[in-house]
């Protein structure tokens, strides 16, 4: 998952920053555990070095650059915000980004107590998010479509994690969403990758969200599985209640996508497990906890 002919180090992101940005080299550089397209340096206590590690980190940075200033100022929650740019030099060749802090521990260290506030938290911020995207906003390329044009994913990581005596209803409600409309107004904002690494908590509730690399215009869905891969137990249907503009084909789409991401976390869990590339530890037990809330079934 990561391009190891170039190692980044402390010593590189503040050699960069006398470089580039000298009135930044003075605070202090801490690297932050996590990250698979991209390297993660806290830089003072408000800001952050996002430093790209795979060959497409750079367009998702690209990206964040281009569109986090539109949409952050209408969103309730904070969010990164790009404030300054890096260029590619002889010491790094790809161009990397500050931006700004967002306080608190991301949810794949931590848990939510307060289940009915983040319900509603997360249900007014995807309000707030899912608005008409304008024509030139970026699509998809591996995310957005129906369930009916994944079921390959679905097929890999099902077959990975071998559910055991609890596949027959995962299928079932994977096939359920498979089944349902598409998507048929106009296409939304959407985040495209929340999942509990990718949102952060304080106070036992949701405080942030972070990682918009993967932002697209498409369906609602594939967010709106957060309601059973992030949120706690029981705070489905209020959360669906506060968000009140998920018909029934959407959410429907939604749960077999919280299937589909549940499977994945479990995935990466295992092979954080065996010490593989890119496997995390933690996503084991996230997922599979997301998967008994998607089994518990959806908002009545």
């Amino acid at each position: 998952m990561t391009d190891s002919e170039i190692e980044i180090t402390a010593d590189l992101v503040q050699d960069l920053l006398r470089e580039q940005h000298p009135d930044l080299a003075g605070l202090a550089v801490r690297e932050v555990a996590g990250g698979w397209d991209n390297q993660q340096w806290r830089l003072g206590d408000e800001l952050a070095v996002r430093m790209p590690r795979t060959d497409r980190a750079p367009d998702l940075q690209r990206k964040e650059r281009r569109w986090l200033p539109v949409l952050a100022p209408r969103l309730p929650l904070p969010v990164p915000n790009p404030v300054r740019t890096g260029e590619p030099s002889a010491r790094f060749p790809r161009p990397w980004t500050i931006m700004t802090w967002v306080p608190g521990e991301p949810l794949d260290g931590a848990s939510i107590g307060r289940g009915d506030h983040a319900a509603d938290t997360l249900a007014g911020f995807l309000r707030a998010l899912h608005v008409e995207a304008p024509a030139e906003a970026p699509a998809s390329s591996d995310r957005g479509a129906h369930p009916k044009k994944c079921t390959d994913g679905f097929d890999h990581f099902f077959q990975a994690v071998a559910p055991g005596g609890i596949a027959d209803e995962i299928r079932a409600v994977w096939d359920d969403a498979v089944a349902a409309p598409e998507w048929e107004s106009p296409p939304v904002w959407v985040h495209g990758d929340l999942h509990p690494a990718n949102v952060v908590v304080s106070d036992g509730t949701l405080a942030g969200v972070i990682d918009f690399g993967d932002m697209f215009a498409g369906d609602p869905a594939w967010d709106l599985a957060a309601a059973w891969v992030i949120l706690p137990a029981g705070a489905a249907s209020r959360f669906f209640d506060a968000y009140a503009h998920a018909d029934e084909a959407t959410i429907r789409r939604a749960r077999g996508l919280a299937a589909l991401k549940s499977l994945f976390l479990m995935l990466m869990g295992q092979n954080g497990d065996r010490g593989l590339p890119g496997g995390k530890p933690a996503w084991g037990p996230a997922g599979r906890a997301a998967l008994d809330r998607v089994l518990g079934g959806g908002p009545t």
